[in-house]
């Protein structure tokens, strides 16, 4: 019997042969990451162990960003938990406010993920390396606690999903509409822990901000992971932002999948996550009047260059609607100076709209964008459970950076078609 893509980087970590769905595994970690909100949990639970240090020092990453710069003394004594932390360890891969980004963002740039990997975090997101065929899924603090401690980790195997992408999307479609479509496909329990593994001509077409995007939304249906082949686009990406070697693994032609669907690309249609979960969904021509009160464009879902460019298209020469709040949040410090010296932030902030720092910030409900009663937000990010940014009888959208810029003109969910 064959192995999938992921199947195989596990087995090679775990020192085996082959491996199966459902077989327990202890796996070699190429990384550990933690964020300002789990990191604490996970230093307090390696202080019980009485382990002395971390595994390896270049193999642990640190990133402050859920409440970062920070908003409240809670949030400072967290991160202060985790600089101090990193100190004592002398941990290389810590970024702090003004080197730091979103982690999901952050850590490709840095190149600090390669194919082959074998990831965990402790943020559900962490599955957006697998766009560069890595092995990359959110685990708990205590997980990430030893991992930190021993560099390994045991998994359950996932079975797979295979999705087959053909074709190419229409302007104004993006990574976005393509995850958000299969999410409504399948629904938010679809994939629970297995893996998406994604093949097809169509992935030519696709961008590496748009993989990303596809990658980081795998646990939106319950993905342990989500995996995209080596190809040459990734490879390039990769030489441009790491210098570690790299391994590519391609799934047996006689691998077991429990599904599969097929997909074409230029079939899709602009799509919108309605409340309150991301299986919610509708495309636009199907969509009556919503009016909104604010547009966040950003988080590790949306905040990269390619979604920024987008953004500023629609926006370009145009104006928020008057009374909405158009907030946009590139992921890293990187992507800002790269939008700044294009003029992508001199577009927005003329057309009415704020620019933040680094932040996940309004993703989680943590600060520069909460919601109050009975308000309704067009958003790039991830999730819209009830209560996600801010009052429990607010309402949160899910789209791409075209619809949400979009709708922050018009002042209703809205595509650029529509202007």
């Amino acid at each position: 019997m064959g192995m999938t893509m992921t199947q195989k980087i596990l087995a090679a970590h775990a020192g085996l042969e082959t491996v199966e769905a459902g077989q327990l595994i202890e796996a070699e970690l190429d990384l550990v990451l933690g964020n300002d909100i789990t990191s604490p949990v996970a230093i307090k639970e390696m202080e019980k162990m009485k382990v002395n240090g971390v595994f390896d020092k270049d193999k642990i990453a640190l990133v402050p960003d859920h409440f970062v710069p920070n908003k409240d003394i809670k949030s400072a004594e967290h991160c202060k938990c985790v600089r101090e932390f990193a100190r004592r360890n002398e941990i290389t891969n810590y970024f702090e406010v003004g080197e730091m980004g979103i982690e999901h963002a952050l850590l490709p740039e840095k190149g600090l993920t390669v194919a082959g990997d074998v990831i965990i975090g402790a943020d559900s997101h962490t599955c957006t390396y697998g766009a560069l065929g890595a092995f990359s899924t959110g685990v708990g603090s205590t997980d990430m606690a030893a991992g930190m401690a021993t560099g390994k980790a045991w998994f359950k195997v996932p079975s797979a999903i295979r999705f087959v992408l053909t074709g190419k999307p229409s302007k104004w479609v993006s990574g976005k509409d393509v995850i958000l479509h299969i999410i409504g496909m399948i629904g938010v329990d679809g994939a629970l822990y297995k893996s998406l593994e994604f093949t097809g001509d169509g992935i030519a077409n696709l961008s590496m901000d748009d993989r990303f995007t596809i990658a980081n939304m795998a646990i939106e249906a319950g993905a342990k992971n989500g995996i995209f082949p080596v190809d040459e686009l990734a490879e390039a990406y990769m030489k441009e932002h790491s210098s570690r070697t790299y391994t590519k693994y391609a799934a047996d032609e006689d691998a077991v999948y429990d599904a599969e669907y097929t997909i074409d690309l230029s079939a899709l249609k602009s799509t919108v996550a309605f409340p309150h979960l991301p299986e919610n969904t509708h495309t636009l021509d199907e969509i009556d009047d919503i009016a909104i009160d604010q547009v966040v464009i950003g988080s590790c879902t949306n905040g990269r260059l390619d979604d920024l460019r987008t953004a500023a298209e629609v926006l370009k020469g145009r104006h928020v609607a008057k009374g909405m709040r158009c907030i946009i949040i590139p992921a890293t410090q990187r992507i800002y100076m790269e939008a700044m010296e294009e003029g992508l932030l001199k577009i927005f902030i003329e057309a009415g709209a704020i620019v933040s720092t680094p932040t996940c910030g309004p993703c989680l409900g943590g600060y520069m964008g909460i919601l109050a009663e009975g308000e309704k937000c067009v958003s790039t990010t991830n999730r819209n459970f009830v209560g996600r940014m801010g009052h429990v009888d607010s309402e949160i959208y899910l789209a791409s950076p075209a619809v949400a810029a979009a709708s922050a003109v018009t002042g209703k969910i809205s595509g650029p078609n529509d202007l």
